[in-house]
């Protein structure tokens, strides 16, 4: 839930909300819906089986590898500018209130956030940045509860309408950022199997930042998930607990999304404030500081700091452990060939000539960080200064690359779980929905954009 408050809660909801008030109301509550089904659906496969659903993709018919390429690509780009983004509305925040300017605010982010996931100093800083979150999630309800305008005026939005004037480089990147971006419901799983749900990952150490073998050179990839039939009934109380503890995530970060709707609505919609450009910070203080002045200024920065700074960390170290496990999916058949490939044989001529373990997960965790999350987002703020561009940029990839994650995802489930841990009809025709709303909301938003 505090992982969800990011970009889609700080940024672009009240973005939404001063152009449009309550008339989306309605697709906030479908999007919700259809997060809950999908990072349900994700975590079931890893209860079942114990692998990532990266695996599961792994083995699905076809070309060697097909879906795990068509995930890892776009991820790349996807991770790159939405670090840089969310640094760059960091930097924002500090550049208006303190000397210095935003690009130096924003590369500090990053370096800082790099620093701090690659060295396992990041463990330390979570858990205390999970205190702050929630007490500045509380200070944003009650917030939302002090300008509440009264059921009357926000009812109408739970009717499906759209607005005439419609822009959908607001509204996409909105619907790509609410609660989880196209790679967060794929880390939903791994937070259950790091907690122990269904029994963790196979293979993987319960700490990863302790270094362990990467993969075993015999192991060899599962195309059939048979659990024992008195494993059954034990995997089915795991996707019950899993269930009903996606639904507290999803309902406490959609009231939160929500308290941000009303505060938009309520305090920018009147005066005709969009939060955009390199001012984006200061129009965002404006939430808490039209309730508590000068207080509620810096309350407001100190929410962007702890909400946006932590999802740098949490993204960093997300993506830094997807891209790991993608890497080693990809060069496992070739471990062994005598043409190793491109990235194979990258890896050893580097391990060759610094003698670091370049096929350990935790070193291509790490590398990936460095280079993928560090790097390229910093080249990324020093040539495009607007945060709000760079961000909507981010989520219109997130909201075009989902349906193909879903749709693959239903897939994995349907052909590699047995038959009685499946998912029943209605969480395959939910799933399947999913994927289809977020195709065609792609669909529309290029179409134009190509017009």
């Amino acid at each position: 839930m505090l992982s969800a408050v990011g970009t889609g809660s700080i940024l672009f909801t009240p973005r939404v909300a001063a152009a449009y008030q309550y008339e989306l109301l309605w697709l906030l509550i479908l999007v919700v819906f259809f997060m809950w089904v999908m990072i349900r659906e994700m975590a079931r496969f890893s209860i079942v089986s114990g692998c990532t659903m990266l695996e599961g993709m792994h083995t699905l018919p076809g070309p060697r590898n097909w879906a795990v390429w068509l995930i890892f690509v776009p991820q790349l780009l996807a991770a790159s500018v939405g670090i840089a983004g969310l640094s760059a509305v960091v930097g924002s925040a500090a550049g208006t209130f303190l000397p210095g300017g935003m690009t130096v605010y924003a590369l500090a982010t990053v370096g800082l956030c790099t620093l701090l996931t690659t060295t396992g100093r990041y463990l330390f800083i979570e858990k205390v940045s999970r205190v702050l979150a929630g007490a500045l999630l509380v200070i944003t309800v009650v917030a939302a509860a002090l300008v509440f305008p009264g059921l009357s005026e926000v009812s109408p939005g739970l009717a499906a309408s759209w607005p005439s004037d419609a822009d959908l480089y607001v509204i996409m990147p909105w619907v790509g950022t609410i609660l989880a971006g196209s790679m967060g419901i794929v880390w939903f799983g791994y937070w259950t199997a790091t907690r122990g749900y269904g029994g963790g990952l196979e293979g993987h150490e319960k700490d990863d930042e302790i270094p362990a073998e990467a993969e075993a050179e015999d192991r060899k990839a599962k195309t059939e998930f048979q659990p024992p039939e008195l494993d059954i009934y034990r995997a089915r109380a795991w996707i019950r607990i899993m269930t009903r503890t996606a639904l507290l995530g999803v309902v406490a970060g959609a009231t939160v999304i929500c308290s941000f709707l009303v505060l938009g609505a309520e305090l920018l919609a009147p005066e005709g404030l969009m939060p955009e450009g390199t001012n984006v910070a200061s129009d965002l203080t404006r939430l808490y500081a039209d309730i508590w002045g000068t207080t509620g200024t810096w309350l407001m920065l100190a929410a962007i700091f702890i909400a946006l700074g932590g999802s740098v960390l949490a993204n960093q170290d997300g993506w830094g452990r997807s891209f790991a496990d993608m890497t080693l999916i990809l060069i496992r058949h070739r471990r062994h060939a005598d043409t190793p490939g491109f990235m194979l044989g990258s890896l050893r001529w580097l391990e060759a000539r610094t003698g670091w373990q370049t096929l350990e997960r935790i070193f291509l965790k790490r590398l990936f960080i460095v280079v993928i999350t560090g790097l390229v987002p910093a080249l990324i703020i020093l040539l495009f200064r607007d945060p709000v561009e760079v961000m909507s940029v981010s989520g219109i990839i997130a909201a075009a690359h989902t349906p193909f994650i879903v749709l693959t995802a239903l897939l994995v489930n349907q052909l590699r779980l047995p038959a009685a841990l499946k998912p029943g009809w209605l969480a395959t025709i939910s799933m399947g929905l999913a994927g289809l709303f977020y195709l065609g909301f792609g669909v529309v938003y290029f179409a134009r954009f190509i017009g």
